[in-house]
């Protein structure tokens, strides 16, 4: 069969492979922008876990089965099956987010080579077979699946990189570090000795995953080009971020594109049914306002955090309902169940956002630019990751407001929860306007017009 070139007109539609790792809080925008790729006229294929094959058929694309990491979440951490040193490696980092903001980085800095390059070769392996078989034009990679990346940089393969966190997980500076906030929140301010001690922990990490690239590209790709700083390599043809265009982010080289998308939920949320539908209704019968509390798939073990919120609400929001997203924690805290708290293992966060008035979230990516899309205020709480840079933005923005989960207490939470539903936060319309115009469409079809330009097998 002739190929076309990438979004040209030929015998058949452009074929783009869209690679998620095997969690949901990846594979889920993935998943959207999958179908949003489709919709602009290509052919598409996820490439996933098995357990995630339900996902690319909601999104109307095909699914083909690729493992890429020995890690896994398909929605609460610690209820995913997963090896013993991946399920060690989770409860060393859930202990550590109770020492604060540092100890938790370090602790991800620690385990940075295991997380995330675990078999780049077996990685490799498995895209070159995949690319035998399906022929795609083009991919669409997560950033933070470094095997993958790499086997693309490698086997010469054009792609597109969708940047599923803050967009300085791509760093725009030498002196950048990936694991090192390029931001803070007011409520979290680390010292300049943990600061320091940081900082020599993400250099220490990042010089060894740059060597474990470059040892295995000389294995794999000799005459290919260096792939030079681990976590800087991304597509030079186009990167997508979920995220909104925030005038103070870090300039970028000018090259490659830089898209910032705004969000990547999908045009219309489907009702999870009618026992969703009875649970709002119920606590609205007792209560006048609903706050949403869910603090992603890994973060939802820290009961005791959930269970001071569920407090701050009822001490200080009294006119406040709550549901609260305890992972496998929901059993734990059913004792502070009642009319006017529910309590589950997983919620249905985007429709539950319609219906409520305020959501306490971690400052993750996705409960951060859902809460924006749907103009819902938000009480953030970082524990990790780019969750201190996105708290920052969110607060810079005058979308939410922050404070330390290490030193949460329910009159602290209670007040924060009280301040946000008695006034909307001065930047939220604007910004929910901004992103509104932008999201997976949007994002979708400026990679078509820019990988259109890429020959197949050039990079």
């Amino acid at each position: 069969m002739k190929h076309s070139r990438p979004g040209a007109t030929g015998t058949r539609p452009p074929r783009v492979v869209v690679v998620s790792p095997p969690f949901l809080s990846h594979a889920q925008p993935l998943s959207v922008l999958a179908g949003a790729l489709a919709r602009a006229g290509c052919e598409v294929h996820l490439a996933t876990a098995p357990s995630f094959a339900p996902l690319a058929e909601a999104a109307g694309v095909r699914f083909v089965s690729l493992t890429v990491t020995r890690n896994a979440n398909t929605g609460v951490a610690r209820s995913t099956r997963q090896g013993v040193r991946e399920a060690e490696r989770l409860e060393e980092f859930l202990a550590s987010t109770r020492s604060g903001a540092v100890a938790a980085l370090l602790t991800q800095a620690r385990h940075r080579g295991e997380d995330l390059l675990g078999d780049p070769s077996a990685v490799l392996a498995g895209l070159r077979e995949l690319h035998a078989r399906l022929s795609p034009d083009w991919y669409v990679v997560d950033q933070l699946s470094y095997p993958v990346t790499l086997a693309l940089h490698c086997l010469g393969l054009p792609y597109a990189t969708f940047c599923p966190g803050h967009p300085t997980y791509v760093p725009h500076a030498p002196e950048a570090l990936f694991g090192v906030p390029h931001r803070w929140p007011r409520a979290v301010r680390p010292g300049e000795e943990d600061m320091a001690e940081l900082r020599r922990a993400a250099a220490a990490a990042e010089e060894a995953f740059t060597a474990r690239f470059a040892e295995v590209a000389r294995a794999h790709a000799p005459a290919a080009p260096a792939p030079g700083r681990a976590f800087a390599l991304a597509s030079p043809h186009g990167v997508v971020f979920a995220y909104p265009p925030f005038p103070w982010l870090p300039e970028r080289p000018r090259g490659t594109p830089f898209f910032y998308g705004g969000h990547c939920s999908p045009p219309a949320e489907p009702s999870p049914g009618g026992v969703w539908d009875e649970v709002v209704r119920r606590l609205l019968t007792v209560r006048r306002r609903l706050v949403l509390v869910a603090l992603g798939t890994f973060l939802s073990a820290r009961d005791d955090v959930l269970a001071v919120l569920v407090r701050g609400v009822r001490s200080h929001v009294p006119d406040a309902a709550v549901v609260v997203a305890a992972g496998d924690r929901a059993g734990a805290l059913s004792p502070l169940a009642g009319p006017d708290v529910h309590i589950a293992d997983v919620v249905p966060q985007r429709w539950l956002l319609a219906k409520a008035d305020a959501m306490v979230h971690h400052g993750g990516n996705n409960s951060f630019t859902e809460c924006v899309v749907s103009g819902t205020p938000a009480l953030v709480l970082p524990f990790s990751s780019d969750q201190f840079c996105i708290a920052h933005d969110a607060e810079r923005a005058g979308l939410a407001l922050c404070l330390d989960p290490s030193r949460l207490t329910p009159r602290a939470a209670g007040e924060a929860l009280r301040e946000l539903l008695a006034e909307v936060p001065p930047g939220l319309p604007g910004w929910t306007l901004e992103v509104r115009r932008r999201g997976p469409d949007w994002m979708a079809r400026r990679l078509v017009r820019t990988m259109a330009s890429v020959a197949p097998g050039r990079v």
